[in-house]
């Protein structure tokens, strides 16, 4: 009935585990394909002692990658369904017979996945993955499953082209997003496999997961044909002094922190129009100064009113959205991007979009997911919030704080709504780099350091923080369009 398989590469220490964990189960309808990518430890010689099971069919390979050997894996597979383990990870008892069942009672369903524990490399346990009740709760399905221990209908698998090869990771977004808009998914609400986190892991490497489900949405948006909104980059502007620094104005990559934001959002392919407002004269000028000339970017005074600390921005944005119904232009979204988060790349602002689209949010923010204990006063004294306090850090459920500086909403929700977040409210991670704002003068100087490394690695300057960011009166550098 289930076709396991077991992905190993150099994990011998670990692979014995995971190989009697699949052949302890209460359901014994299966069969188990162990395929080891071009090992050069010790795990062949664990692997031929499983050989002589009836049950277990070894496969030897050079090295090809996750998602090659996935396919390889769907081709080979007799079962109706199919599942990865990977080979540092093991199973419940009664993982394949808890899912099964699940598949059993719906055909329509394309793949079911579980909760899960994590442990450390000496397999104690410290901490517990709980997912939300697909039954009960979940009505947007931006958060995938695990890609390892989900039990996939074969037949369905292969009818959406099996894994994406040009892939190195992820191939659990990718297949996620491939199957929620073709099949019905659910989950399992208990724990039924033990994920190992180790020096070893990809999944330690966070830019380089971020930069791939990037890659795997656009190229889904593409190859899909789907219509992203048009949409506008509102870029709201007002004199802001850090210190004795005026931000928008200061000298950022031979720009300033505003123009590299302006050349950011230019740089978007989802993006039809920049819209900088803002009631500074000074700000106005200096734009001009500039002589930017690309057709897109839109310059709009807004009322000094709106431009006050105390004012919501979202009299703003619908100020803009007014004044371009005045010139014909009726965009489908709007994003608003904040001058505090300098490190923004068009990819993130492509990613947005490119998300708002996939999952047919409403509204959507970047974020950085955050499991540490925050408290409100509530007269009497400090209280946790969500009762954090009551869970060991592994265990607290996520709390996302707003960073990277960008908020997007389809125009007809936020006219409905009069805000920006509402209706089904999407998410985009951001890097720990994106997610660095300049709020303060240490900010200001941490994030100068981390640009000038970023520019010239290793490069050594003695200035302080003040000498190196400063305010910008001469002509910009920025390549005119």
């Amino acid at each position: 009935m289930v076709t396991v398989y077991i992905t190993n590469y150099n994990y011998a220490k670990y692979i014995r585990q995971s190989i009697d964990s699949v052949l302890a189960q209460t359901m014994q309808d299966f069969e188990l394909l162990i395929i080891d990518d071009g090992s050069t430890d010790n795990s062949k010689q664990i692997i031929d002692e499983y050989a002589k099971n009836p049950r277990v069919t070894a496969i030897y390979q050079q090295n090809k990658g996750l998602n090659v050997t996935n396919n390889i894996a769907m081709r080979a597979a007799k079962g109706t369904y199919i599942m990865r383990l990977d080979a540092d990870d093991y199973l419940a008892p009664d993982a394949l017979e808890t899912m099964a069942l699940v598949l059993d009672q719906d055909p329509e369903l394309g793949l079911v996945f579980p909760d899960y524990y994590y442990v450390n490399e000496s397999g104690e346990l410290t901490g517990e993955e709980r997912r939300h009740n697909f039954e009960k709760e979940v009505s947007l399905y931006d958060q995938p499953a695990h890609g390892a221990c989900t039990m996939i209908r074969l037949q369905f698998l292969k009818e959406i082209g099996g894994y994406n090869e040009s892939f190195t990771c992820q191939d659990g977004y990718d297949l996620w997003i491939k199957f929620i808009m073709h099949f019905k998914v659910t989950n399992v609400a208990r724990s039924l496999f033990y994920y190992r986190r180790h020096k070893e892991n990809l999944t330690t490497n966070e830019d380089k997961i971020l930069s791939t489900r990037k890659k795997i949405k656009d190229q889904f948006v593409e190859a899909h044909r789907l219509t992203t909104p048009s949409t506008v980059a509102v870029i709201p502007v007002r004199n802001t002094w850090i210190g004795k620094t005026n931000w928008p104005l200061c000298a950022w990559n031979d720009k300033t922190v505003l123009e590299s934001a302006i050349e950011t959002a230019l740089a978007s392919t989802r993006i039809q129009y920049v819209v900088v407002t803002t009631a500074e004269e000074s700000i106005v000028g200096h734009l001009a100064e500039c002589g930017i000339s690309d057709p897109r970017l839109i310059i709009i005074r807004r009322p000094p009113e709106f431009a006050k600390a105390s004012q919501s921005l979202q009299n703003t944005l619908a100020y803009v959205l007014d004044r371009l119904q005045e010139r014909k232009a009726a965009p489908e979204a709007i994003m608003s991007v904040s001058l505090e988060y300098p490190f923004l790349t068009s990819e993130v602002i492509d990613d947005a979009v490119n998300t708002l689209t996939i999952f047919n949010c409403d509204s959507l923010l970047s974020v950085r997911p955050d499991n540490l204990t925050y408290y409100q006063h509530v007269g009497h004294g400090m209280v946790p919030i969500l009762n954090h306090d009551k869970f060991t850090k592994l265990e607290r459920e996520a709390v996302y704080k707003g960073a990277g500086g960008i908020v997007l909403a389809t125009v007809k929700s936020f006219r409905q709504a009069q805000r920006m977040i509402a209706g089904k409210v999407g998410h985009i991670v951001v890097n720990q780099k994106t997610a660095m704002g300049v709020f303060s003068e240490l900010d200001l100087f941490v994030c100068t350091r981390v640009n000038e490394e970023s520019v010239a690695p290793g490069a050594k300057n003695e200035s302080t923080a003040p000498d190196i960011i400063h305010h910008t009166t001469g002509r910009s550098r920025l390549p005119r369009a």
